[in-house]
């Protein structure tokens, strides 16, 4: 009686990727001889689902009493079946009593964990997801744009989200300056977004979320810039050590990766670029044959003008700076991520730089666990 449907991301109403939708849902309906619930469950336009439950009850047989219901997912990569098991909460979009009634059941062991469950419409659900994700984005695109006003200023951006994160109403958790977010989530999410909201026409009200991108957008070409800055400006010939290439730790996904993006234009920049990453150097190098690997850590820093962190990969912050050190041609390095010990690799002799951060050393104690947050990350 329950049938769950997994359909691809959705990039605003890309006319292919609805079409495969639509698709699914008519097959899957055509076959259907008794009463049944079919729930949706990834991120689609807002206004879908209330299209799919007409499809659907077009093209069930006679006699079939086929209904709709959408129940969002919101699993982090890395972290899929605990977020299954343990989410922080279940949304249920139905349109009638019946269809609740199915979700809960199937959901009971979750819901008896006591996990918050919110019962909406389904406009009201397919929302949900979306809603969060620009959330998301807008908190973390703020302390980056934080950090181009520190850069002016000559105030450290760590510091600052420090400060904030004490506030109860802010928080620590996603206000974390550095290179910002990639991935298959976040950007095509708050791109969708605009772009349904245009569609409906009320793009005006979401409107700030193209600054929200072009804010994450910018820390890329800033990265470049401070590596740039540490070889008087000139990359052509340089050796640059690129560590990282997914979008975020404990995971091998590059789709729209700060990190490929910026090993990128150092290249284009005339710099040789070798990159490392734990995970995903197979992947990487199917979609950038043209990058340079190297197969560890130490083989990627040898002779390098300028080593820039790009993942936040643990095995990159535990790394010892007088042993990558003595491997370099100079000791200069860029911390995308703000994941490394700024004091700790001056006293080894390297020069720093961070996005955000003034060149003078400055002692900062975040309040939020750095180990929680990487495993929190979206």
């Amino acid at each position: 009686h329950f049938v769950c449907v997994g359909t691809p991301q959705q990039r605003g109403s890309n006319a292919a990727d609805l079409t495969y939708v639509d698709g699914a849902f008519r097959e899957l309906a055509s076959h259907i001889t008794r009463r049944a619930l079919v729930v949706g469950k990834s991120t689609v336009p807002v206004g879908t689902a209330a299209r799919l439950a007409a499809l659907v009850r077009e093209v069930a047989p006679a006699g079939a009493d086929v209904e709709v219901a959408w129940n969002p997912e919101f699993l982090r990569e890395g972290y899929a079946v605990q977020d299954t098991l343990h989410p922080d909460r279940l949304v249920f979009g139905v349109e009638s009593p019946w269809a609740e009634a199915q979700l809960r059941a199937a959901f009971r062991p979750v819901l008896d964990e006591g996990t918050p469950l919110v019962v909406a419409d389904l406009p009201t659900s397919e929302l949900v997801k979306v809603a969060a994700n620009s959330f998301l984005a807008t908190k973390i695109s703020f302390i980056n744009a934080m950090a181009e006003i520190c850069e002016a200023t000559g105030a450290d951006v760590s510091l600052l989200a420090s400060a904030l994160s004490h506030d109860t109403r802010i928080g620590g958790r996603f206000l974390k300056p550095g290179l910002g977010f990639g991935g298959g989530c976040l950007p095509k999410d708050i791109r969708a977004f605009s772009a349904r909201a245009d569609e409906l026409g009320v793009g005006q009200a979401v409107r700030f979320l193209d600054e929200v991108d072009a804010i994450n957008l910018r820390r890329r070409q800033r990265t470049v810039d401070l590596v740039a800055e540490l070889v008087d400006g000139d990359l052509a010939g340089k050796k640059v050590a690129a560590l990282g290439a997914a979008f975020k730790p404990n995971s091998d996904d590059i789709r729209d990766a700060p990190a490929l993006d910026v090993a990128r234009m150092l290249r284009d920049a005339g710099a040789i670029v070798t990159v490392y990453d734990p995970e995903a150097m197979a992947n990487a190098a199917r979609v950038r044959p043209e990058f340079r690997y190297a197969p560890s850590l130490t083989a990627a820093v040898v002779d390098a003008d300028v080593v820039v962190l790009l993942t936040e990969w643990q095995q990159f912050r535990d790394a010892d700076p007088e042993d990558l050190g003595a491997l370099v041609r100079t000791r200069r390095i860029v911390d995308g991520r703000h994941a490394l010990d700024a004091d700790r690799y001056r006293a080894a002799g390297w020069e720093y730089r961070a996005l955000g951060r003034p060149v003078a050393s400055r002692t900062v104690e975040i309040s939020v666990d750095e180990q929680d947050e990487l495993k929190r990350s979206a």
